[in-house]
Order: structure tokens, then C-alpha cells, then sequence
């Protein structure tokens, strides 16, 4: 039998669990795929207005030196992990539906750090991290629930992937294969799905939310930008078809955005929240991926080691910010998140051995100086690329295609109208304005112009050929990298060529695997499946 000391020391830690549990922050992480740094038009351009997305940034954090890496499953894997890739091996390209690998399963990733903390968890949309056996899965790795797709993309519409000459259906709930969702817009069941799990969340506990949207990836190639038609038909103003296409995709993820912050506020869990909105990487433009984003006016696309293919758009909103309304100049990389939002949890950092990423939530809070003044943005031995950048000095070692893609790519979008008003009287501005959080026409007008990234005519366009020498350039006062300043700082080039091979000796080899034909969905009833978990073909096979 216990005492009574016992019986009230058992009753006084559930009640300290249960008052941590009500007081931390309830946390949405919205992750958009292939989104541009030009595509937001809190950046300055007004081709294609993101009121939803907008509103937030105005009211919170515009995360204007935020970098992530070029392509998919690397950023993934840091933002679960924080870790750089080179240490969890997912340095070298994507991971295909039919490789028999994914993130290892000995690296404790975001969701179940914050499972500790009681939070509930949840992902809806992609994964791109492993679904060759079950346990690589998002219900084996921490999540309460999933719904949404395993490998790198699918069409919005018949959610069917084609990739290394293979082609099936990938939509799942949980681990079950979502027939019933055939014909439904992607963007449409990823915004429902989120609805509902806001609206029966339990608030006694706190919520952890991963919407990872296939927007604004591309879809298959017999349609490669799927949005709809009436959607597509407001913009007209858009001369360039593959554009106006995906000006439909992405205004039906900012209304996505919209919808999720209604539900925070309708759930009365809105004041109590902080929510991420960024890119996985750089955008595919000007027909990269058979896509149309626009990174303008920096350099490069996704999958290339210039600015345009790693300084991400992103945001952070929450009422727990002190210092918001503001244009965040804090150095910042996605492997920061894990830390920065366990800490914002509440949770003790130091339990964060063996990662790569800060916790920024206190400088981003009030205002106070990065802890981080340097970033590695890859090395890629298959590919031969590497970049590093270390207080204001970016190295770029190689190139990738050839060097087919180092260029500039718009549209820069300068033209159009920001209606502010947009804006404000947006689902998400209005729930700003419904707790007085809401930023001022005034405010809109000098943040928007305050984040536009300035690539000054008065830089002098000194070539940089990456395959042929290493390029050194000033990013604070060059971001747009136009002026190769190597041959005029050696020293600084020497320095961080010595940085970049210390980061090299920590790397592990990358973890590609040749594609397992087991795993062409032909066998699965043309379903991207679990392979591995199976030592045979499907009894399809025998067909």
C-alpha cells in the first residue's frame, strides 16, 4: 500500500505533467516542396499573391538568412534529425520508392523527441524518407497518424508516382493504401485532414503537426503541373502557360495555409501556437522538373549549391515571439529546427547530443545574435560539389549538370500590384486580427521591402566557373553571387577550402542502393509498397 507522502507525490507529478503538457506551445510545421525564394510574395513579388502565407510572415519572423539543402530527402532528413546529411548518409540525391533503404533507424528523430514531451503527433502529405519496410514508415518513427504519400512526388489528382521507370499509386492512411481518395486534389486532402486533426485534438495536450504538401512539386510528366482549371483561369495576367499553371498550385497551398490557421483559431488553440512555414529547397525554374518556380534575383535552381538552390523561404509565427513584425536577419539552417522548437517546447537541449543544429529560439525570440556563423551546405562526392559559408564568406567547389543551370532565372514579378488588403482580410489575417496580433498597412509596406534581397548593378560581374576553380563570394553584400572574388582573397579562400575538409573527415559514405526491381509497384497491384518487408514477389508476379 503507499503512504500518504507517496499517494500526494505521485498526485503532485501528474499534476506538474499536466501543467507542462497545458503550457507548451502547440507546433505547426508547414513544408512546401520545391517552393522558390520568389515565389512568396512577402519577398517582393507580386506575379502571385500568398496573402495567407503573407500574414503570417508580416506578424511574426520573416526568416530572410534561412538556408536548407538543394533537393528533397536531404533537407528532410536534417529537419528530422539535425544533422547535415553527410552524417546520416542522405548527402547524394533523392531516395526512390524502390531503393531498398532510408533514414537509419537508429537516429531519434523530431517527432519522438517531442513525444517525450507528451506532445500528440502528427504528419499529413510527404515522407520521402524511407517506405522499403514498414518500420521506415512515419507510424514506426514517431508519428500518431499519417496521411499522404511515401515516396518523392505524385500527380495531385490520381496520386500515382512515376520515377526510375516505374509507376504506382502512393497515397496512404497510415499504412493502409487510400483507394477511396482517387480523383480528390492532394493540396484539398492534406488541408481536411489537418482540419480534422485540429479540431479533435485533445488541447489538454499539446499538438505537433508535420504538413509536408506535395505543393509545388511537379506531377508526372503526362501532367506535369496539376491545379484547377477555374484556379488557373484567374491568371490570365500570366502570359507564360507552365507559370499560370503553377500560380494555381500555389495559391491553393496559401489558401491550405489559411484553412490550418481558421483551425488553430477556431479551436481556440491559434494564441497558443507556433507555426513554421518554409521550403524543402531552392525552385525548380524557368522548366527544371518540368516545373516553373522562380528563385529571382538569385542564382541557380534546386539541386545546385547557389543561393537560389538553398536559401529557402520561410517564416515563423507565434504570439510567444518578443520580438516580431520584423525582418529576421539571423543566420539560420533547417538542422536548427529540431533544437530550436525542442527548446521552445521546453525541453532541455542538452539531452541533444551529437547533432548539428542550434537552438535559435531565444536569439530569433528576442532579437539577439545567431549562435550560428557558419553553414555547410553539402558535400556531394558523387557529384564533386561542396559549399560552405562561414560569417559572410560563401566557397563553391563544382557544379552540378554540367554548370547547365548557373544562371539566373526569373520571373522577377516587380511589376504587378500588391493589394495589401489581400492581405489583412485574408482567413489568416483575420485570425491575426481576432487575437490583435495583426500587422498595420504601414508595417506591410517596409517589412515587404525590407526583405527583398538588394543584388545592387554596381556589382561588377566577375565569372565564377565552379568546375573549372573554387569561387569565394561576399554573400552579405552579394547574395546574388556575381562577383568571384577569389583571386582577390586567397587567404579567405585557402581558410575556408582547410573548414570544408574538416567537415569532410566527419562525412559518411552516402547510402544510395541500386533500384530493387521487387519493387516496382507491378507486383504490388501497382501500389508503391513495403517490399522488403516480403521475400518474395506479390503472388501478382505469378500474373
Amino acid at each position: 500500500m503507499c503512504t500518504i507522502k507517496e499517494t500526494f507525490s505521485r498526485l503532485w507529478l501528474i499534476f506538474l505533467i499536466q501543467y507542462a503538457n497545458a503550457t507548451r506551445p502547440h507546433i505547426v510545421f508547414i513544408l512546401a516542396d520545391d517552393l522558390g525564394w520568389n515565389d512568396v510574395s512577402f519577398h517582393g513579388s507580386s506575379q502571385i499573391l500568398t496573402p495567407n502565407i503573407d500574414a503570417l510572415a508580416y506578424s511574426g519572423l520573416i526568416l530572410n538568412n534561412y538556408y536548407v539543402t538543394p533537393l528533397c530527402t536531404p533537407s528532410r532528413s536534417a529537419l528530422m534529425t539535425g544533422k547535415h546529411p553527410i552524417h546520416t548518409g542522405m548527402q547524394h540525391r533523392v531516395l526512390y520508392g524502390a531503393e531498398p533503404r532510408g533514414l537509419p533507424l537508429n537516429e531519434t528523430i523530431l517527432p519522438q523527441y517531442l513525444k517525450e514531451l507528451g506532445y500528440a503527433t502528427h504528419i499529413v502529405g510527404k515522407w520521402h524518407l524511407g517506405s522499403y519496410k514498414m518500420e521506415y514508415t512515419p507510424t514506426f518513427r514517431g508519428f500518431d497518424s499519417h496521411l499522404g504519400f511515401w515516396t518523392g512526388h505524385h500527380d495531385y489528382n490520381d496520386h500515382t508516382a512515376m520515377e526510375t521507370g516505374m509507376w504506382g499509386l502512393d497515397m496512404r492512411r497510415n499504412t493502409d493504401v487510400a483507394w477511396d481518395l482517387h480523383g480528390e486534389y492532394s493540396t484539398d486532402i492534406f488541408s481536411r485532414e489537418s482540419e480534422k486533426i485540429i479540431a479533435n485534438h485533445n488541447k489538454s495536450n499539446p499538438l505537433f503537426l508535420y504538413i509536408a504538401h506535395a505543393a509545388v512539386h511537379s506531377a508526372n510528366p503526362y501532367n506535369p503541373l496539376p491545379a484547377p482549371d477555374d484556379v488557373v483561369a484567374k491568371f490570365q495576367n500570366i502570359s507564360d502557360y507552365n507559370r499560370r499553371r503553377f500560380a494555381g498550385i500555389l495559391t491553393k497551398l496559401d489558401e491550405s495555409v489559411g484553412r490550418v490557421v481558421q483551425a488553430l483559431q477556431t479551436n481556440n488553440m491559434f494564441k497558443d501556437s507556433i507555426i513554421i512555414f518554409s521550403t524543402d529547397n531552392g525552385g525548380p525554374a524557368s522548366g527544371f522538373n518540368l516545373n516553373a518556380a522562380s528563385n529571382w534575383p538569385l542564382r541557380g535552381v534546386k539541386n545546385t549549391l547557389w543561393e537560389g538552390g538553398l536559401r529557402g523561404a520561410a517564416l515563423l509565427w507565434s504570439p510567444l515571439i518578443n520580438a516580431k513584425k520584423r525582418v529576421a536577419l539571423q543566420r539560420m539552417h533547417i538542422t536548427d529546427w529540431l533544437p530550436t522548437l525542442y527548446s521552445a517546447a521546453g525541453g532541455d537541449v542538452k539531452r541533444l547530443v551529437n547533432i548539428d543544429g542550434y537552438d535559435l529560439w531565444t536569439s530569433l525570440s528576442n532579437n539577439e545574435v545567431s549562435p550560428r556563423n557558419e553553414i555547410l551546405h553539402n558535400i556531394d562526392d558523387n557529384f564533386g560539389v561542396s559549399a560552405i559559408t562561414v560569417g559572410k564568406w560563401k566557397l563553391l567547389n563544382g557544379s552540378t549538370y554540367s554548370g547547365a543551370w548557373d544562371y539566373w532565372y526569373g520571373p522577377s514579378g516587380r511589376k504587378g500590384f500588391y493589394n495589401i488588403s489581400t492581405v489583412l482580410t485574408s482567413p489568416a489575417g483575420k485570425a491575426l486580427s481576432k487575437i490583435k496580433v495583426a500587422a498595420n498597412a504601414s508595417m506591410i509596406t517596409n517589412l515587404r521591402k525590407s526583405s527583398e534581397v538588394d543584388c545592387a548593378s554596381h556589382h561588377e560581374l566577375v565569372p565564377c566557373r565552379p568546375l573549372e576553380a573554387p569561387c569565394l563570394f561576399n554573400i552579405d553584400t552579394d547574395p546574388c553571387e556575381r562577383t568571384n572574388v577569389a583571386d582577390e582573397y586567397p587567404d579567405t579562400l585557402s581558410q575556408l577550402q582547410k573548414r570544408l575538409n574538416e567537415w569532410k573527415e566527419t562525412e559518411v559514405p552516402p547510402s544510395n542502393l541500386p533500384i530493387d526491381p521487387k519493387g516496382n509497384p507491378k507486383y504490388w497491384e501497382y501500389t508503391w509498397n513495403n517490399f522488403g518487408d516480403y521475400t518474395t514477389y506479390s503472388v501478382l508476379n505469378a500474373r
